[in-house]
């Protein structure tokens, strides 16, 4: 069975996901705690760069944080997906913690801290990794309205 839509609408390709305008770290921190759905995801994306989706991001930390066990996540991820969810823009990682995300070609994700010269890069539409292949920049939504 394929992937649903609304696992797609949360998946992004060369893409980089930049800190909100309202971000108020300086230099990339990591998310304080272990249960936080900001640490988690840290955790599972600088733990293994451009390994996991967005798709399987987001997922995975949900069903880490409900307990879910590993027999049942195929199932439980259908379900998960069968509604919109929110993408990664809304991210604390981008809107609190000074980390860029960056998803390849394949849609695999790293993340990249707001003070590096790749983060530089990436802000400027081009690949860190590659000479000169494009990515589309988004910013991370804003905490507050202005």
């Amino acid at each position: 069975m394929g992937q649903s839509l609304a696992v797609e609408a949360v998946d992004y390709t060369d893409t980089f996901i930049a800190c909100s305008d309202d971000c108020p770290a300086l230099v990339g921190i990591v998310p304080p705690g272990e249960e936080s759905v900001a640490a988690r995801t840290w955790r599972m994306i600088a733990g293994q760069p451009y390994s996991y989706t967005s798709g399987d991001v987001i997922f995975e930390v949900y069903a880490d944080r409900r307990g879910i066990p590993t027999r049942q996540r195929a199932s439980a991820r259908r379900e998960f997906y069968s509604r919109p969810r929110a993408c990664l823009r809304s991210s604390d990682l981008a809107k609190r913690y000074g980390w860029g995300i960056h998803a390849d070609a394949d849609g695999r994700l790293a993340v990249i801290p707001k003070e590096s010269p790749e983060y530089a890069t990436l802000i400027e539409g081009r690949d860190h990794r590659s000479r000169g292949i494009a990515v589309k920049v988004v910013k991370a939504m804003r905490s507050s309205r202005k």
